[in-house]
């Protein structure tokens, strides 16, 4: 059975969660279902890349899957297949060979080792048969945003000073919501109790705050939308956030010509630049094309 009916099981998965991750175990054991179920063999198949669905996942595997191209290997990107933990059971599984990540979401989320340095990181994906890169040359943090203007009125510039305000309207995505380094911790932390707190998917809460529907978000901090809406980021002055750098994830039975690709990568994108990356790829939907930027090539209409 080929790796294509495979990563149809996942978005099966994906589609079924509407995006809401529920409990892990049940999520993982879907996953694994499908791999027992269908089986994995894919030694004529190209390199399958997966992505997250949101803009910079999108980014970086296309900028993974132009890097592979050019050294002569074949690639399918299979884009927005869903969240953390189905993109990590497909790698684990082979459904794909190699997906973008950050190294916050690696100790917190999939290795549950928080505060876990780089050779530990290694070491626990190693004894899965996951390699990772060097990172990519930019932390995408998590982050709360507000307006400006809201902020401003306010007061509000540290996540501490959200504590004396709890009529405001937090909109955060439900990932976020389950995270082990999300929406819970975080309030404990700074011990927030706001009277409403919403699940909403990440680009329809920006469309709400600038709605001011909401007036709490959580964002990557690398998000176009924050210099878009103009947004202000809120100081996370209590230090909670880890470091959530950009890697590759990939196979450590990924030919070798690949990975030296995927290495090839490392240290090549500053925030600024990936911010602008985003920005075009929002801009004109055409995820291939801004990632064509980051290689010197402008597509011409």
């Amino acid at each position: 059975m080929k790796r294509s009916h495979l990563i149809r099981g996942y978005r099966t998965i994906a589609t079924y969660f509407g995006g809401r991750p529920r409990s892990r175990r049940f999520q993982s054991a879907f996953a694994l279902l499908i791999l027992i179920s269908i089986g994995v063999s894919a030694s004529a198949d190209p390199v399958v890349i997966g992505s997250k669905k949101f803009t910079e996942s999108y980014v970086l595997a296309e900028i993974a899957k132009r890097s592979l191209e050019n050294a002569g290997i074949k690639v399918d990107h299979r884009q927005g297949i869903g969240g953390t933990i189905i993109l990590w059971e497909a790698l684990r599984g082979g459904g794909i060979d190699v997906y973008p990540e950050y190294t916050g979401t690696i100790a917190e989320e999939m290795l549950k080792q928080p505060g876990a340095s780089t050779a530990q990181i290694r070491s626990a994906l190693s004894a899965q048969g996951i390699d990772m890169t060097e990172d990519l040359g930019f932390n995408n943090t998590y982050a709360l945003v507000m307006r400006r203007d809201r902020a401003d009125q306010l007061g509000i510039k540290n996540l501490s000073d959200l504590r004396a305000h709890p009529e405001l309207r937090f909109g955060l995505t439900h990932e976020f919501l389950e995270r082990r380094d999300g929406w819970r911790p975080l309030s404990e932390r700074y011990q927030l109790a706001p009277a409403q707190v919403l699940g909403i998917d990440h680009a329809l809460g920006y469309s709400a705050l600038a709605k001011g529907e909401i007036d709490v978000k959580d964002a990557y901090s690398t998000d176009a939308k924050i210099g878009d809406y103009g947004l202000i980021t809120l100081i996370d002055d209590l230090a909670f956030f880890p470091q959530y750098k950009a890697v590759f994830l990939y196979r450590n039975t990924l030919p070798r010509e690949a990975a030296h690709a995927l290495n090839g990568l490392s240290n090549s994108i500053d925030e600024t630049r990936m911010i602008h990356l985003n920005s075009e790829a929002e801009r004109t939907k055409n995820y291939a094309a801004a990632a064509q930027q980051f290689f010197g090539i402008t597509e011409h209409a």
